[in-house]
This record gives structure tokens, C-alpha cells and sequence, in this order.
């Protein structure tokens, strides 16, 4: 593969990554109402950690992206280097199904605990 291939992708990673982080910014903070702890019910506590659980995870997953991304910029070809941005860019598919899978599992503990 041609070595402006390589970095053409790269470029293409990293700004697949920056788009990725405003979203996940943005989904982060889209709830601007704060809430006491105290004066929360069960269900807004739930809803707040299911905002910050997928918020987290989508900032993790972006943040193996860019990494991934930059090794892969850096590796040139390198079988090491691939091999290394591989991994980071498999992790960041991990973070990115976890945070799609958050609200679901943050729905069973609601049933669990009884805060339909």
C-alpha cells in the first residue's frame, strides 16, 4: 500500500475521531439541569448515570480512536506499529458498543431495583 494511502487514512481516522468527540460532547452534556442528590428520585439518579455511563465510555472509545488513529499514522507501514494501532482501534470499537449497550444495562438495574 502507498505510503500517502496510509496517511489519507490517517487524516481520514483522525477527523472521524474529532467528529466523534463534539458528538460524544454534546451527548455528554445535552442534559443541563442539575440535580441535588438528595432531593433526586431513584429515577433521575439512574437517568444522570446513564447520561455521564454513555458520555464516559463514548470519551474512552474517541480517545482509542485518535490513539489508534496516530499509530497507525506513525507506524508507516511497520508491522509492529500496525499491529499496535489495530489493537487501539479495536478497543475503541469495544468503548463504542459499550456505550451503545449502557442504557440498556442501566434499564435492567432500574428493573432490578424496582424504579420503573
Amino acid at each position: 500500500m502507498h505510503h500517502s494511502t496510509h496517511k489519507f487514512r490517517a487524516a481520514l481516522l483522525l477527523t472521524a475521531s474529532a467528529c466523534l468527540a463534539v458528538f460524544a460532547a454534546a451527548r455528554a452534556h445535552a442534559d443541563t439541569g442539575h440535580v441535588v442528590l438528595a432531593e433526586a428520585s431513584l429515577e433521575q439518579v439512574i437517568g444522570n448515570i446513564r447520561t455521564w455511563l454513555v458520555g464516559l465510555l463514548a470519551v474512552l472509545a474517541t480517545t482509542f480512536l485518535t490513539i489508534g488513529g496516530v499509530q497507525y499514522l506513525i507506524a508507516g507501514g511497520d508491522p509492529g506499529g500496525v499491529e499496535k494501532a489495530k489493537t487501539a482501534l479495536k478497543s475503541a470499537a469495544i468503548g463504542y458498543a459499550l456505550a451503545v449497550l449502557a442504557p440498556a444495562l442501566v434499564t435492567i438495574l432500574q428493573h432490578i431495583v424496582g424504579a420503573d
